[in-house]
């Protein structure tokens, strides 16, 4: 039975994002799958990494949990918007809080890159966006998915990371929401 792992980087509720959440959670939930959901605005935790990695921090109750699902999950699935070409503030503070040294990688002394603590884990990441595709991969060089993809999920050990990106979504209409759902939901129902 494979663990999936739901997390919603989207901070406003009414959004989009949690309507694509909940397409992905009916696909998955027509197999033998079992899924778990983290909604990151609904955690109650501090997003600044505050003395970087020279201090930790105390983990609050909520990323202790959140980073216990992640351990067990075998597929992670990720959606978030694109805003300024990075993900939402929030987002990024749970990953600089959750994703520390010792719990989803462990450096090595005399080597440039880390043991990767997250091995056996894949993920899939839907990504809402204002900016067409085109113009996100030929001019921006696709900075959130390379940011995400390679300098933490893969730099974690997850892999594959595969992608979603969903634009534009300022001018979409309702048909073109519902083909969205529909693609999502098709994931979730393939566990992809």
């Amino acid at each position: 039975m494979k663990n999936i792992l739901l997390i919603n980087g989207h901070p406003d509720k009414e959004s989009f994002n949690h309507a694509l959440a909940a397409s992905y959670k009916k696909g998955a939930l027509e197999t033998n799958a079992t899924i778990e959901e983290i909604t990151i605005t609904d955690l109650n935790f501090n997003p600044i990494l505050k003395y970087g990695y020279r201090k930790r921090t105390e983990l609050e109750p909520d990323l202790v949990e959140s980073l216990a699902k992640i351990k067990k999950a075998d597929h992670i699935v990720w959606i978030f918007p694109v805003w300024w070409a990075g993900y939402p503030a929030m987002m990024k503070g749970f990953i600089d809080r959750a994703f520390l040294p010792g719990i989803t990688f462990q450096p090595v002394k005399g080597k440039p890159f880390p043991e990767k603590l997250l091995k056996g884990k894949t993920s899939r990441l839907i990504i809402t966006s204002d900016t067409p595709s085109w113009y996100d991969y030929f001019f921006l060089k696709r900075p959130a998915i390379r940011q995400f993809k390679i300098a933490t999920l893969e730099f974690c050990g997850i892999k594959p990371v595969k992608t979603t990106f969903l634009s534009v979504m300022k001018d979409s209409t309702l048909k073109q929401r519902n083909l969205w759902l529909n693609k999502v939901y098709t994931l979730g129902k393939n566990l992809q």
